[in-house]
């Protein structure tokens, strides 16, 4: 029987913590421990993450994290993601303990200030997809750019447990594109989440026809006399923006981030997950591990 290939999932902590915590804030249940500190993005963190770790069984984990809101986009375009409120206060101290108790799971937590958390996914992604099988675990369909024949990205639904897996396959036949043309839709589109506008007037639609047509955007560019009037004057007057949101757009996959394979393989203390759980008050949280056979103590 042949060695299977390692299975590294790569986790968009980030979005875990941000769809955990809303989803219960809108009701006001922060589920405050008796030292005042609020659990609740922490609690459904944890839910997400178990669940997608019992539902796709990966060998190895890593979690990946934002440092702050500056980076080297903030740096290129002072207007990136500045319509983002600030994070409410309940949520402020979880951000470090989310962190906490990730470690006491013996999984590595990725950060590198200036970046943000896709760049570092990217990065290992890109070192490891030739001697592992990468998943990515996000809401973030901006990580579809990393779609390859050895990484595929989970996103996630409503609820827990709720997925929709993308492969280069399925989303050739979604968009009509390859993955790699998902950074030239953006900067064409450009992304009212992340606050760059692209090219004004131009919309997916037109988007990804002209990247159909012509490939990329060199290729539109090379063929500007080909396209309508309006596309074309579309273009010319927002070129600038255009290759302002490309480099906005793309994650960038040589980031300084070390993370070897050996160091994510799972390999849970269960005591110690425990003692954190209990010391945090999140009752009942450790039946949700389903990490029974690689538990090493």
């Amino acid at each position: 029987m042949q060695n299977q290939k390692p299975s590294l999932m790569l986790v968009d902590g980030m979005a875990l913590l941000f769809r955990a915590f809303y989803a219960t804030a809108v009701s006001g249940q922060f589920m405050i421990n008796s030292k005042g500190i609020p659990t609740n993005g922490i609690h459904g963190f944890i839910k997400h993450l178990m669940t997608a770790v019992s539902t796709f069984k990966p060998t190895h984990l890593v979690v990946c994290w934002d440092m702050g809101s500056k980076t080297f986009r903030t740096e290129l375009y002072d207007g990136y993601k500045a319509n983002r409120s600030a994070a409410p206060d309940e949520l402020i101290p979880q951000f470090d303990i989310v962190k906490e108790v990730v470690a006491s799971l013996d999984i590595p937590n990725i950060g590198i200030h200036g970046f943000e958390a896709d760049d570092c996914i990217g990065t290992i992604a890109t070192k490891i997809k030739d001697v592992a099988n990468v998943s990515i675990l996000t809401g973030d369909q901006d990580i579809l750019q990393l779609l390859d024949d050895n990484v595929s990205v989970i996103l996630l639904k409503k609820g827990y447990g709720n997925y929709l897996v993308h492969t280069p396959v399925t989303f050739l036949e979604e968009k009509g594109i390859n993955p790699q043309q998902m950074i030239d839709l953006k900067a064409l589109m450009g992304d009212t989440s992340d606050n760059y506008p692209g090219v004004k007037g131009i919309g997916e639609k037109t988007a990804l026809k002209l990247l159909q047509e012509y490939e990329h955007i060199e290729g539109i560019m090379a063929n500007l006399n080909n396209l309508s009037k309006s596309i074309k004057t579309k273009i010319e007057q927002d070129l600038e923006m255009l290759h302002l949101s490309r480099m906005l757009a793309e994650i960038k996959c040589d980031v300084p981030v070390n993370c070897s394979l050996d160091d994510a393989k799972i390999n849970v203390q269960k005591e110690k997950v425990i003692d954190k759980f209990t010391e945090l008050e999140l009752r009942g949280m450790h039946r949700l591990l389903p990490f029974e056979e690689l538990f090493v103590s």
